[in-house]
């Protein structure tokens, strides 16, 4: 890394505007959406979609709800005008929704792009030329006034060829590689573009000001804007757009601080697909909103199926940690994340609120498609007692006592820990159950009968290191005279020390599951869990079970 002296900052400082987008703390309602997956994205693919992918593709994206949908750049291939083609004429388009295409500033690809869209609803036609400096001198090696020629004689081109075609058509422009634009040239050409397409109330035009190339933090880029939209033409009758891309990780904070400067539109992808680090990520954008209790007017109740259809269609994957999208962004392994997590459910079903604020939760997962028991509480070596109480509890009915929820996370922890993997929710039971219910060996009861006279009486039937006992025994209850013949029987000193009890399924059927924790003299403790329909078998099961675990 000795070569830093050849980098030097490309980006250009809007003129000195009032900042005022600093004054505000959040979006307070969601911007007009263009996806443009189907251009963008696609042109980003190592193999670009099919005609029938990219048909299933805009089926997705409509049912998500966006109005404007940019379809590709039909002069550029037969697949590509094949595809706008067929939208038109099997009236694929619903009428709410506007299809946009790119053009360059040049006749035959105007011509062309007019007849694509012969016929169409509602068609936005996106005219763009590039206007940085290093595109300037490098690419087109151009002056500005060349440039601005390039921009207007497209326009007029534009406009001339609306006229020829039928259809509804409304026009956008972009000077591509906005941010490595001096801003002051910038706003020359866009209106110039403007002052030919003379945009009214009932016919607005879109400027677009992309982030092609990241070159800067994104308040030089919100600063860049807010010039824009000061300073812009018929600014009443112009949709201020952003097109973000993600050189320098920043594209949301881009596009967000953008809108906060006075954007009105944002072009972007799902999971920011596209070009070298990719576009801005339209649904963080919009979840982030939804995280706010701003409706982002598009729907991701089902991240998980927009994902299956994603990784199908680009055999591009989803990251795990994508925001709101990604496999693990809800899951916690760390144990007092579980544990916070596990209590703040339990706050939330107590009735204290009907808000969200669920700690290391900043969204719902139930509210784009995801499980709590499946996607929230992961287990691994670095879980805690909560996390596994909480699968236990959530997953299969265990209420474990507080105490037994350290001995049993301590134990399957040590497991994940040996085997080097995460343990999924049926293997955690597995552990459970093995190791703490209804185990019965050296010590097996086979049967207890009782009698009441002022005090318990047990006849006591059991198994002990393969000897089968008979023995009678009272106590101040029937669990505790047959811990008393017990007692009597194998020679082992414990005490009871925790005792529980709940139903493990509801219904005529119902099972009882009962807890029991034994302490011997020396101190040691250890549970043990029993189940049954009767109670009291559930009981007796418990303590044989943790005394078994004792004599462990």
């Amino acid at each position: 890394m000795n070569n830093v002296n050849k980098y030097t900052r490309q980006f250009f400082e809007a003129p000195k505007t009032a900042m005022k987008w600093t004054e505000k703390s959040y979006i307070d309602k969601a911007p007009q959406w263009c996806s443009v997956d189907l251009r963008d994205g696609n042109q980003a693919l190592v193999i670009p979609m099919s005609l029938g992918e990219k048909l299933e593709f805009f089926q997705k994206l409509v049912d998500i709800g966006f109005k404007e949908i940019e379809i590709g750049f039909p002069a550029a291939s037969e697949t590509e005008y094949d595809f706008c083609r067929t939208l038109i004429e099997q009236e694929l388009i619903p009428d709410d929704v506007a299809i946009q295409v790119l053009t360059q500033s040049r006749e035959h690809i105007i011509e062309k792009t007019f007849e694509a869209l012969r016929g169409c609803k509602n068609a936005i036609v996106h005219l763009y030329n590039s206007t940085s400096v290093a595109q300037r001198e490098q690419v087109f090696r151009k002056s500005k006034e060349e440039i601005i020629d390039i921009a207007v004689s497209g326009a007029e081109l534009c406009k001339e060829y609306r006229e020829k075609y039928e259809g509804n058509f409304r026009f956008e422009y972009s000077p591509e590689s906005f941010t490595g634009t001096e801003p002051e040239f910038a706003l020359e050409v866009c209106n110039a573009v403007l002052d030919v397409w003379q945009p009214t109330p009932d016919d607005k035009v879109i400027i677009n000001l992309p982030v092609t190339v990241q070159l800067s933090m994104p308040h030089v880029y919100a600063n860049q804007i807010e010039y824009m939209c000061e300073n812009l033409k018929y600014r009443e009758n112009v949709i201020v757009s952003l097109h973000p891309h993600n050189d320098r990780g920043c594209a949301v904070a881009d596009t967000e601080m953008g809108l906060l400067a006075g954007a009105d539109r944002v072009e972007g992808t799902l999971f920011g697909n596209g070009e070298r680090t990719g576009n801005v990520d339209i649904i963080t954008l919009a979840m982030n909103m939804y995280t706010q209790g701003v409706d982002p007017m598009l729907d991701f109740s089902d991240i998980p199926s927009i994902n299956e259809l994603y990784t199908r269609l680009t055999r591009m994957n989803v990251y795990e940690r994508q925001p709101y999208s990604g496999k693990l962004v809800f899951a916690a392994f760390s144990g007092s994340h579980q544990d916070a997590i596990a209590k703040g459910m339990k706050w939330r079903e107590e009735g204290h609120t009907d808000r969200w604020t669920v700690p290391y939760l900043p969204i719902d997962p139930e509210d784009v498609g995801r499980e709590y028991s499946a996607d929230v509480i992961r287990i691994n070596s670095q879980s805690g007692k909560g996390g596994i109480g909480y699968i236990l509890e959530t997953r299969f009915g265990y209420n474990l006592p507080k105490k037994m929820r350290e001995s049993v996370g301590y134990l399957v922890k040590g497991i994940s820990d040996h085997k080097h993997k995460e343990l999924l929710p049926d293997e955690v039971y597995q552990i459970f159950k093995a190791n703490y219910v209804d185990i019965d060996s050296p010590l097996k009861v086979t049967s207890a009968h009782y009698k009441q006279n002022g005090h318990i009486t047990a006849d006591v039937k059991l198994v002990f290191n393969s000897v089968e006992h008979s023995i009678v025994s009272e106590g101040n209850g029937r669990l505790d005279a047959v811990s008393n013949a017990i007692r009597s029987c194998t020679g082992i000193d414990y005490s009871i020390n925790t005792y529980t009890e709940h139903a493990l399924e509801v219904g005529s059927a119902s099972k009882a599951v009962s807890y029991v924790e034994v302490v011997a003299p020396d101190g040691k403790c250890s549970w043990g869990a029993g189940i049954d329909n009767d109670i009291i078998r559930s009981s007796v099961n418990a303590l044989v079970s943790a005394i078994n675990n004792l004599i462990k």
